[in-house]
């Protein structure tokens, strides 16, 4: 008997409308996947916000609106955080996108952060470190079910 069904046998009463188990059952499959979903949606919209930050939108880089130099090096990490995000939030090619991003975000952490101290709330690097974190999650888990991931791998023939 595999987990998923002594979950339903022990979910079900015997005072239980038929179907009632298999409702609960559903839900508590589901409701991971939407959470992830929603979790996937949020960050990448967060971190699109964070990268377009380089191309002078919400501030900029400084505050006042300034914008990367185009096609120099810190522009082109602006794009590939920005496809990066987009791919996260509509769930395509995931995996390999995160662990990109993860590494992009720990890089930036002990490159740019680290050295204006230990203590990432003094440094500024919270955020990169939590990126840095919630990409290699994804990394790990990846997209889930409600994911261009799933409809790609498992498309019918």
């Amino acid at each position: 008997m595999s987990t998923l069904d002594t979950t339903r046998a022990l979910t079900r009463r015997t005072t239980d409308a038929p179907g009632a188990a298999t409702a609960t059952t559903r839900l508590r499959e589901t409701a991971p996947q939407l959470v992830l979903l929603a979790f996937r949606v949020v960050v990448g919209f967060l971190y699109s916000v964070h990268a377009v930050a380089g191309f002078g939108a919400f501030g900029g880089v400084d505050g006042a609106g300034t914008g990367l130099p185009p096609f120099t090096l810190y522009w082109w990490v602006s794009v590939v955080e920005l496809v990066g995000a987009v791919l996260v939030a509509i769930g395509l090619y995931v995996r390999p996108t995160c662990f990109l991003l993860s590494g992009m975000m720990a890089f930036a952490y002990f490159a740019m952060h680290l050295p204006q101290g230990w203590n990432p709330l003094y440094n500024m690097g919270e955020p990169a470190a939590l990126y840095s974190w919630i990409f290699l999650l994804l990394c790990a888990i990846g997209a889930g079910r409600y994911s261009l991931d799933h409809v790609r791998t498992h498309r019918r023939h």
